[in-house]
This record gives C-alpha cells, structure tokens and sequence, in this order.
C-alpha cells in the first residue's frame, strides 16, 4: 500500500474511526460504510512519474522518457523498469534519471530497485528535494514508518512551503506515536495552504490523538467549511459534536448532510438520535423510520425510534419496535428494560418480568455508552 501516493485514503479513515468512541465502533461496523463514501480527496501527489519529471535536467528531454510513460500507460511494467534501466545506463550522472528509474520501480512495488535509485539520484544531486520524497514513499509504502521519517524531514527543509511535506510528515509522526510532532507538523501543512481540506483534517486527526478533542473539531469544521458540499464532512462534524455531548449542536450538520445523502442511512439514525435528544420527537420519527427503512438491521435507531414512539403515546409501535431493538441486540441492556416498560403498559405483565430480568442478567453501560448514539 502506498502511504501517500497518489491518493492520501488513510489519514480519512483513521480521521473517521478517531472520531467515533470506541465501544460504539465494536457495535456498529456500519460507520466504515460511511467512511467508504468520503469523496476521493484531492492529488496531493500527482503519478511519481509526472513528479519525477519536473526540472532542468536535460537527460529529461530524451525521447525514452516518452516510451517509459506510454508502457506505463499500457499497463507494461516489464517494458517501463527495462526502458527505465536503459535510461540510468544513457545518463549515468543524471538524478533526474535515476528519480525516473526509482518512481517506476515504486510503482510497480519494486521496493529494492526503488530504494537504490533514489539513493543515486540523492549521491548525484543532494538536494534535489524529489529523491528525498522518493525514498519517504519507499519506506512508507512498506510500513517502514521510522525510516521513512527522516526523509521526510529533508524534504520539508528543501521544499518548506510544500504542503504534502507537511502533511506527510504529520501522519508518519503519528504512526510513530509522535503525538505532538504531529500537530505541529499538520499546523504547517494548514499554514502552507490553508484552502487544502486535507490538510485541516489531518489536523483533526493529529488534535484527536493527541487528546484535544476541542481543537479536533475546530479543524474537521474548517474542512467542511471548505467543502461545504461534502455530506460525509459534513456529517464528521455533527458526529464530532455528538461525542463530545454537544448535541444541539450537531443538528445544523447532520441536516445538512441528510439533504445532500438523503439515503445514508448512518446520517438519518444520527440525527433522529439528536433531535430526539433535544426534545424534537415528532421530527426525530420520520428521521428515524427512513434509517430503518433503509438499513432494517441496524439495532440502535430501532431502539431510538421505540423511544420516539413511546414518548408520543404510540405504544403499540413502541412495543413493535423495541421487540425489533432486543432481537438485533441481544446483549443491550437498556433495549430490554424499554421492551420491559412496554410490556407493562400494554398489561403483558409476565412479558414484561421477563424482559426485565433479561435486562438484569446483562452487565451495565457506562453513560456514555449506555445513552447509545443511533
């Protein structure tokens, strides 16, 4: 897996998982769904050939080059690394060539070739910033995180307004555990150039490891600022506000991004969660029948829509829907004490003992998790 190239995918996900409590996580393996859904971030790296390209070398102006990219274009690996070996053995002082011989060879997973042809285009030309990039990309597309690192540092110290150095730096600081690196580096990146969304919600990863869930959510809504057509941001941000108990303050987003993604069903259940949460109960219900219309399998907004129904006085659909909450969660304990409750209004009084010793044999939920977000 390549760490940085072409698309930045990781810092997303992980931006997305930091921001959903841990014991929610186990319960709902749905939010990857989402996570799924976030739009392709930008290039930040355009194809390490195209980057490799770039300079005044004049070994990048033979015709080989042309043939090396068109076999890549053909999907003709074996043809580019032998074009790409040629072209090192015309231009033996070239670091421009040896950064071509090393992108091909990266691309194709040729860690070993890769590695020594960026280490010659760096003996050739020390301070041709890209053979530095290289050998990071090397590194962190192996998992070599540490090694990778100082590679890293020399890129940014060559190319100090580049914001993938910044970025880059960030996340493989935070692989490293280098919790406080790694937001200053991502303050960087956002400074280079504060209009790069991916660069505010690496910032929002950095914050949330680093246990500053307020500045967390200060960079995610600076992202979805500059995306403010992104329903997965956008929807990042009310989840955020959810989890830090600021509930009605998820409402603006979550709506926003039901607008746009009108069948996600993770979007719908939240939002009827929160508007259910601030006493908006007649609003929350249809809210939380599309969920389950949606995904009829999804435990948490069965139980908030019993809890919907209940405090309108449609015990009947209350019943109906914590029944469906206890058999898609067994081992939930507030659903069997709601079904419990129901049992004892509708007058099924054996029923309702039963349900509530069930609820009784489960082990108790912290507040946290025992209010379950839908």
């Amino acid at each position: 897996m390549s760490l940085w190239l072409p698309r930045v995918y990781c810092p997303l996900a992980f931006l997305f998982l930091m921001l959903v409590p841990a014991a929610s996580r186990a319960q709902d393996p749905t939010i990857d769904r989402l996570l799924s859904k976030l739009p392709p971030p930008e290039k930040l790296v355009k194809p390490s050939i195209d980057q490799a390209r770039q300079g005044s070398d004049p070994a990048l102006r033979d015709p080989i080059v042309a043939q090396i990219i068109a076999a890549l274009r053909a999907k003709n690996g074996t043809r580019a690394t032998d074009l790409s070996r040629q072209f090192t053995q015309r231009h033996p002082r070239s670091a421009g060539a040896f950064c071509i011989r090393g992108a091909v060879a990266l691309g194709l997973r040729q860690y070993a070739d890769a590695a020594g042809a960026f280490r010659s285009a760096k003996r050739l030309q020390p301070n041709l910033s890209y053979s530095h990039f290289g050998s990071a990309q090397v590194e962190g597309a192996q998992g070599h995180f540490a090694a990778a690192f100082p590679h890293l540092r020399q890129f940014v110290r060559l190319e100090p307004r580049n914001m993938v150095g910044w970025f880059a730096l960030s996340d493989c600081a935070q692989r490293l555990g280098r919790k406080g690196e790694a937001v200053e580096y991502a303050k960087r990146a956002t400074a280079v150039n504060p209009a790069a969304a991916i660069a505010w919600l690496q910032l929002a990863r950095a914050e949330k490891a680093a246990g500053n869930a307020g500045g967390s959510l200060r960079a995610i809504e600076h992202a979805a600022e500059l995306s403010p057509d992104s329903a997965p941001l956008l929807a990042t941000v009310g989840f955020a506000y959810i989890n830090l108990n600021r509930i009605p303050e998820a409402i603006p987003p979550l709506t926003r991004a039901a607008k746009i993604q009108p069948n996600e069903f993770l979007v719908q259940a939240q939002l009827g969660f929160s508007l259910l949460s601030t006493g908006q109960t007649a609003a929350a219900i249809p809210r939380l029948q599309k969920a389950t219309g949606i995904a009829p399998n999804y435990g948490p907004a069965w139980e908030h829509l019993g809890l919907a129904y209940q405090k309108s006085g449609r015990h009947g659909d209350a019943l109906k829907a914590f029944e469906r909450a206890t058999r898609l969660m067994p081992t939930h304990r507030t659903a069997w004490q709601h079904l419990a409750e129901e049992y004892r209004v509708s007058g099924r009084a054996a029923d309702a003992n039963k349900a509530a010793a069930r609820a009784r044999s489960l082990p108790g939920e912290s507040a946290q998790t025992g209010r379950r977000k839908a």
